[in-house]
C-alpha cells in the first residue's frame, strides 16, 4: 500500500532540482517539488516519497491531516476511527 501525506510549502529553492521544505503538522521536511513546477510558499501538494506530486487545496489537505491524526489517536487508544 503507498501513502501520500499533505504538506505545506515553507520554503522554495530553485537550484539544478527544484526542492523546498514542506510543513507536515509541525514535522518539516525537504522535498523534491520538481513535479509541481507551478506551487510556491503557502501552497499545499501531496507528497509521496520525498516527491510532491500534485498541488491540493488548502481545505482537502486539512480534511486529509486531520483524518491521519484521528486514525493515530484511534491508534493509540485501540479504538476504530469515530
Amino acid at each position: 500500500m503507498c501513502l501520500a501525506i499533505p504538506g505545506k510549502i515553507e520554503r522554495v529553492q530553485e537550484d539544478d532540482v527544484r526542492t523546498g521544505i514542506v510543513s507536515f503538522g509541525g514535522i518539516s521536511k525537504e522535498v523534491c517539488l520538481a513535479l509541481v513546477p507551478e506551487a510556491g510558499v503557502g501552497d499545499y501538494v501531496i507528497v509521496h516519497v520525498g516527491f510532491a506530486i500534485s498541488k491540493v487545496n488548502e481545505q482537502a489537505a486539512k480534511e486529509s491531516l486531520a483524518l491521519l491524526e484521528e486514525m493515530d489517536q484511534a491508534n493509540d487508544t485501540g479504538l476504530p476511527p469515530s
